[in-house]
C-alpha cells in the first residue's frame, strides 16, 4: 500500500503524518517541477499552501490537481485534502471556495464534531477538539451529497466526507509546533508569538486527538486495497 502525497510548498509538509500514517508516502512536490500524476497509488493525500484555491497563476499545477481529486473521488480512492487541498476538492467536485468574510483563522481553536460524524471512520470520538488553523479562504458551498462533519466558531465548514473515502478538512492535524512557528516567520501578525505558545502548549492534545485519525486513515486506505 502506497498513498501519493501532493506538497504544495516547502514548509508545508506531512509533519506528524509522516510517522503517523505507518505506510510508504510517494511526495510530488509540483513547486520543484515534479508532474502531478494522471492517478494516485492505493490513496491520496493532498496538503496546504499558502495560494487561493483559485490561483492557478500563482500555482499552475493546482488544475492538475483539482482533477486528480475528482478522478480520486470518482473511483472510491481513500482521499484526505487539508487546507488548501480541502479547497482544491471542494472546487473540483462543484462546491464554492471563497475569501472568507470573518478574517484569519489562525492558531489553535476549537473545531466540534457535527452528529454524522458519529459513525464516520475517521473522525468518530472526536467530539470537541483543539487543531492547528490558518486559513482565511472558506469553503461557503460544499459539493452536492458532501455530509458535513465539523464545524467551528469563526467558519462552519470544518470537514466533510463526500463518498464513502474522501475527506476535506480546512484545519492542519499535520501541523507541529514547529511547523505553524514556520507559517508565522515572517508573517507580519501582531500576535505571531502569542500564536506560537498557545500551539506549543496544545501540542499533546493535538496529537492525542488527530493520531487516531490519521491511523483510521491509514486502516481505509490498506481495507481498499485489499477489497
Amino acid at each position: 500500500m502506497r498513498i501519493t502525497v501532493v506538497q504544495h510548498e516547502d514548509e508545508a509538509g506531512l509533519g506528524y503524518l509522516g510517522d503517523w500514517l505507518g505506510l510508504p508516502c510517494d511526495v510530488v512536490r509540483p513547486y520543484l517541477g515534479e508532474e502531478i500524476p494522471a492517478r494516485p497509488a492505493d490513496g491520496l493525500i493532498v496538503l496546504g499552501g499558502a495560494a487561493a484555491a483559485w490561483e492557478d497563476e500563482r500555482s499552475p499545477w493546482q488544475p492538475a490537481t483539482r482533477h486528480l481529486l475528482r478522478r480520486a473521488v470518482d473511483e472510491g480512492t481513500p482521499t484526505l485534502a487539508i487546507c488548501l487541498g480541502a479547497q482544491l476538492m471542494t472546487m473540483a467536485c462543484g462546491g464554492t471556495v471563497e475569501r472568507g468574510t470573518n478574517g484569519l483563522e489562525v492558531g489553535a481553536r476549537e473545531v466540534v464534531a457535527l452528529p454524522a460524524a458519529a459513525d464516520d471512520r475517521l473522525l468518530a470520538g472526536v467530539g470537541t477538539a483543539v487543531t492547528v488553523q490558518y486559513h482565511q479562504d472558506a469553503m461557503t458551498r460544499l459539493p452536492d451529497g458532501a455530509v458535513p462533519l465539523m464545524t467551528g466558531a469563526q467558519y462552519p465548514n470544518q470537514a466533510y466526507r463526500l463518498g464513502e473515502a474522501a475527506w476535506a478538512i480546512q484545519f492542519h492535524p499535520e501541523a507541529t509546533p514547529e511547523i505553524f512557528t514556520s507559517w508565522t516567520d515572517g508573517s507580519g501578525l501582531d500576535a505571531a508569538e502569542e500564536l506560537n505558545t498557545e500551539v506549543k502548549a496544545a501540542e499533546s492534545a493535538l496529537v492525542a486527538t488527530w493520531r487516531p485519525v490519521a491511523e483510521a486513515f491509514a486502516e481505509v486506505v490498506r481495507t481498499a486495497g485489499r477489497a
